[in-house]
């Protein structure tokens, strides 16, 4: 460890005992279950940086793949202090907080879309955030008094989707992504921003906001959303971010109205 670096600041992975470097990683390559394949799991796992490496476990996976688990020490070090992390810029709030900040601002229930969009089946992140029984000990949005969900499912299309926000007025729009294969996430996400920001005047899009087990959590400009929430998002979260966001757009000074190309006289 370079002396030059505050103590505390460069670690290693810790497996036996502290700083041996050692760590576990697990792939799978396309070929039968026999000792070359065994061989050529060593063989990557050195070129990966472990030494030594050992093979501590190879199944078959069909006749054609074969499922490996390495361990071995790498001599790789962490730099704590190049570390980014995207930090919560938002209070999270309590159930009670929230309902009263969404009557304080806008005097209505704020409307809620969420959906598992494109050929993704998997209803079980969107049901946490907006379904009565919640997640990790919290209630989902269904449970506030001032939240109005419409939950719509899976395997939802993007137009759908869209005209779906247009009829409940929706001033959110949530999207779960666990699909993730050739990044269909990034994909189906993109192309639903892009597909909403047609769809309205500008200004007027609903908040859009994507979760998934998958995501980077600072990649919601380049999707095109206006929030990405990982695995372990809670529904107290998703609420606290909505009352965030739509209280900073409220603030926002309203845009120029576009002027009437039509004669003065054609105006009255």
């Amino acid at each position: 460890m370079s002396g030059a670096k505050e103590q505390g600041s460069v670690i290693r992975p810790y497996g036996d005992m502290t700083g041996d470097g050692m760590i576990q990683v697990s792939f799978t390559l396309p070929i039968p279950h026999d000792k070359r394949a065994e061989g050529a799991a060593l063989q990557l796992a050195e070129k990966m940086g472990l030494s030594p490496a050992l093979l501590v476990h190879a199944k078959a996976m069909g006749r054609e793949h074969t499922f490996f688990v390495v361990y071995g020490s790498v001599t790789h070090l962490v730099e704590l202090d190049k570390v980014e992390v995207i930090e919560r810029d938002f209070p999270l709030l309590s159930a009670k907080e929230v309902n009263g900040a969404i009557k304080k601002s806008l005097r209505r229930p704020l409307v809620v879309v969420g959906a598992c969009i494109g050929t993704d089946a998997h209803t079980v992140g969107i049901d946490a955030i907006l379904n009565i029984k919640g997640f990790a000990g919290e209630k989902g949005l269904e449970s506030y008094s001032e939240v109005r969900v419409v939950n719509l499912g899976a395997q939802v299309l993007v137009p759908e989707l869209v005209e779906a926000a247009r009829a409940e007025q929706a001033d959110a729009v949530l999207i779960s992504q666990v699909v993730t294969q050739r990044d269909a996430h990034i994909h189906n996400t993109t192309a639903m921003s892009a597909a909403f920001r047609e769809a309205y005047p500008s200004g007027e899009v609903p908040l859009l906001i994507a979760g998934g087990p998958r995501f980077a959590e600072g990649t919601a400009q380049e999707l095109g959303v206006d929030r990405i929430f990982g695995k372990g998002t809670t529904p107290s979260e998703v609420a606290s971010y909505l009352v965030h966001a739509v209280a900073s757009r409220k603030s926002r000074p309203p845009q120029n109205p576009k002027k009437s190309s039509k004669p003065p006289q054609e105006q009255q």
